[in-house]
């Protein structure tokens, strides 16, 4: 049974995706199409913040993509020195907070320790903090759609056919992907179970309208694949 799943594929380097993994343990024919890009930006801006543990009491880390920006900051050998040599062992003196596992396991690889990573969603994170800390943020990143990803809608369609499922990852996808699947699908998009990885894409996708099958208890394969065996009743 054919399942699509809106998102960037795991680095290639790091093994295969989890996602993929987990769907066909249990007998799922999973796809993954890319449906954002991604532009940092405030680099500079972020590294004078990195630069300075003293002003604040922790940091936040809302996605992976937020990491890798942290990992850009660092990659020149006069700030990798920097932080290996004094940062880091300062900000370790203070909280790293962290959704899911993904963006926890990239935290570890810049050697902080993150916190949070059980909460799920940004609500449920938001009440682990303690409401009286002052926050500060900063974008980091900003996305786009994916220039292919049109194209690689179609595609699935023309050869794949209607999908069993489909879930959205957040609510740019759900932006971004909803009139190109209503397109490719016709008249069948009734036939598909959509779901979503948390809350807030839950809730795109039912203010566009979506009827929504499931929502992952977590953002984990675990959980999804859980939601949409259930959703599909196998």
């Amino acid at each position: 049974m054919k399942v699509l799943l809106l998102k960037d594929p795991k680095d290639r380097g790091s093994g295969p995706d989890p996602y993929i993994q987990e769907l066909g343990l249990y007998g799922f024919e999973a796809a993954l199409i890319p449906v954002l890009s991604f532009e940092f930006v405030s680099l500079q801006t972020f590294f004078e913040k990195l630069s300075h543990p003293d002003h604040y009491e922790g940091l936040i880390f809302t996605s992976p993509r937020a990491v890798e920006a942290a990992k850009l900051c660092l990659g020149e050998n006069s700030k990798n020195e920097a932080w290996r040599n004094s940062l880091k062992e300062k900000w370790n003196t203070k909280s790293a907070y962290v959704v899911g596992k993904a963006t926890a396991s990239l935290v570890e690889e810049i050697g902080l320790a993150p916190q949070g990573e059980k909460c799920g969603n940004a609500e449920k994170l938001a009440g682990y903090i303690c409401a009286s800390i002052s926050l500060e943020s900063l974008t980091v990143y900003q996305t786009a759609q994916h220039p292919s990803l049109q194209e690689s809608l179609k595609n699935y369609f023309s050869q794949q056919g209607i999908p069993a499922s489909i879930t959205f990852f957040s609510p740019s996808g759900v932006r971004f992907c909803l009139q190109h699947i209503q397109k490719f699908s016709g008249d069948l998009i009734n036939q598909i179970k959509f779901a979503a990885i948390g809350p807030a894409t839950a809730e795109a996708m039912e203010a566009e309208g979506i009827p929504v099958s499931c929502t992952a208890e977590n953002p984990t394969p675990q959980d999804l694949a859980a939601g949409i065996k259930k959703a599909l009743h196998l």
